[in-house]
This record gives structure tokens, sequence and C-alpha cells, in this order.
């Protein structure tokens, strides 16, 4: 069983190296230097793009919160939700202006952690900070009532925060971007790029939405539901991993045709990766799954509790009763 796997992701491999010609080995300009510790800690790209859309969405949420604390005073925005929002905006622009940026053209298994980073790390951390939540307690009732409940109530948010919507438009985005010649087409096209890490965070949004349930949604799972959304993913993801390690060569050109002087060879930069996206990427999911395990546990400790009060509360009502004598 073990070998036909193999082979079948070898085989997964192959039909992707042939779906690519020659003729998109493109030659490269010089290389990043070395990467050092420091080089590595100040080597930044700073594009300006993915920068200014993480100020404005940071200062955006920060106003909001303030503004929300001042309204209501006895139930402010959690701290902790603030964090999650400001630790995946954190995590974007480690992907897309760091040294993660800057060594993944020419570092396939650096690549991997860009793309785990804008798939599974930013947004189940933005989905923590319950943007649409805040944005309902912030608007008056009248723009709440007028504008955005009609809008998530909206045959077409309804569509795309489906679970059954969310969770093959991931898959699909996944599969297709690594295995297709869309990755090397995005390596050597910078506005390629850009659509393809949109696609990415997008995808991952909708992905992670449904499990985190910390946003109003309309098609809301249940406990169970949850655990099976993000078991299904993880042969899925591990699939993804294994076909780009056992690829019986270089799948991309772009890397076939760097001209670094420095580290793994192509082919085992390309093994590495393949590992970094079957191990990291099921290593997320493994805690998601447990993280919506504990939730579901705490909720039925709480509900056995609730339920033992009220129980208690009710004898000691009738105790009462029959203590003085009155109808039930």
């Amino acid at each position: 069983m073990r070998w036909i796997v193999r082979r079948g992701l070898r085989g997964l491999g192959l039909g992707t190296l042939l779906s690519m010609t020659a003729g998109d080995a493109l030659a490269h300009g010089v290389a990043a230097p070395e990467p050092t510790p420091l080089v590595a800690i100040t080597t930044w790209s700073l594009d300006p793009l993915p920068c200014a859309a993480a100020l404005v969405a940071g200062i955006g949420y920060l106003i909001a919160v303030r503004q929300v604390a001042r309204a209501h005073p006895r139930t402010p925005v959690p701290r902790w939700r603030t964090a999650a929002w400001l630790a995946g905006l954190a995590a974007i622009l480690v992907a897309l202006v760091s040294a993660v940026d800057v060594y993944a053209d020419d570092l396939l298994s650096v690549h991997m952690v860009q793309h785990l980073l804008l798939a599974m790390v930013a947004p189940p951390l933005l989905a923590m900070g319950a943007p649409v939540t805040l944005l309902l307690r912030l608007a008056s009732p009248r723009v709440r009532q007028r504008v955005i409940v009609p809008i998530l109530h909206s045959r077409a948010v309804r569509v795309i925060t489906s679970p059954f919507v969310a969770w093959p438009l991931f898959t699909i985005v996944m599969w297709f971007s690594h295995f297709s010649p869309l990755y090397n087409a995005a390596l050597e096209d910078p506005t390629l790029h850009v659509a393809e890490h949109m696609a990415y965070l997008a995808a991952g949004l909708l992905f992670w939405w449904p499990i985190v349930a910390a946003d109003p949604n309309p098609r809301r799972m249940g406990w169970g539901g949850r655990l099976a959304y993000v078991a299904l993913q993880m042969p899925v993801n591990a699939a993804v991993g294994l076909g780009i390690y056992f690829a019986p060569a270089v799948l991309y050109p772009h890397y076939a045709t760097d001209l670094r002087s420095w580290g793994p060879d192509a082919f085992t930069d390309q093994q590495i990766g393949g590992l970094l996206m079957w191990g990291a990427g099921d290593l997320l999911l493994l805690v998601a799954f447990t993280a919506v395990l504990a939730a579901w546990m705490r909720a039925d400790a709480r509900r056995g509790h609730r339920t033992r009060s009220r129980g208690s509360a009710a004898a000691e009502a009738s105790a009462r009763a029959d203590e003085h004598g009155s109808l039930p």
C-alpha cells in the first residue's frame, strides 16, 4: 500500500513537471545574499501595498475597539481578540515584506513557509479578532439594520461563507496553485504572484471562518461538524506536501535555473518544501482540531453546570414552597 501511494504521488509530480515546457525556464538575475541570521532579520522588501493595507486594518481595528469600549464600558472587546487581529496582520507582513518574501524566489522551502503563513496562520488569527462582530457593535442601529445585516444575510454572502463552498474552494486553491503551470508563472510575473497571494489569503479566510466561528454565520456548524471539517483537510494537505516531496525531478523551472551559489540544490530544497507543507500544515490543522475539541468540552461543561444550577434552584424553590404550604 505504501509503495502504491508513493508511486501515485511521484506520478502526480511527474505530470506537473511534464505540463511545463522548457521555454518557461527563464534566466534570473543575481540571487539574494546567503541568508545568515543577521541578514534574515534585517532584510525586508517593504512592499508599500501590504504595509499600507496592514496599517489601515490595524489602526482601524484599534479605533473601533476604543469606540466600542467607550459606548459599552462593561463589555469591551476582549484584549485577546485585539491581540489575535494584530498577530494576524503581523503574520501577513512577515509573509509579504520580510526576508520570507525576499528568499521565496530563491528557495521553494521558504516559499512554502510564505504560503502557510498566508493560508493557515494569518486567517485563523484574523477570524479570532471577530471583525464582523466588532463592526456590528460599532455601527448605529440604523446602519446595522439597513446595511450590514442585509449584506450578511444576502445570498452571495450565504453562498461564499458556506462550509460546503469554503472547504472545496480552499482545497482547489492549494492543489491547483501547486500542481499546475500557475506556480511557476507566478514566480516570473509579479502581478500574477500578487494575485496568487491574495487567493491564498482569501481562500484561507473563507476556510477558517466557520472553524473559529467568532462572527455570526447563517450556516454555523456544530462542534462535530467543525471537527470533521478540519480532520478532512488533513489528508488533503498531506497529499499536497507529499506530492511535492516525492516528485521525481524539480517541479518548477524557476528554481532549477536560479543562479544562487549557496544553500541546498533545487531538488533537495523542493523536498524540504514538501516536508514543510505536509508537516507544518498538518500540525496547524491538528492544533485547530485540538482547540475545537477543547472548546466543545468546555461548552458541554458549562451546559452541564447551568443544568445542575437550574435543577438546584428549582429544588430549593420547591422546598420553600413545601415549607410555606404553597401550591405548586
